[in-house]
């Protein structure tokens, strides 16, 4: 295997950093799936096998968040609360919410 350095500035580091987090893998194997990615003719998403995973996961909390919302709605605003902090800090989501 070849070895590759490369210098990036600290920005960018820190975004690869929190999406590596998030993806729960070490930063190294995240940078070489997001190279393997961009070296790709067909440009397939990389984790296309969570694909289904994630799908019914948003499904099964779209239900659960609708059901929770008709009983209670302060526990629906708590639990969203407690989600966007958890996705912000794995660097999937912005401070702001916007992504």
């Amino acid at each position: 295997m070849t070895v590759l350095s490369l210098r990036i500035d600290d920005a960018l580091y820190e975004a690869l950093s929190r999406l590596a987090y998030g993806a729960n893998l070490p930063l190294s194997v995240f940078c070489r799936n997001v190279l393997t990615r961009a070296a790709d003719p067909q440009s397939r998403y990389i984790y296309s096998s969570q694909d289904e995973i994630l799908a019914t996961s948003i499904q099964m909390l779209a239900i659960l968040g609708t059901y929770v919302g008709q009983q209670s709605p302060k526990a629906l605003e708590g639990g969203m609360k407690e989600a966007r902090a958890m996705l912000v800090e794995r660097g999937m989501m912005s401070e702001e919410g916007g992504e």
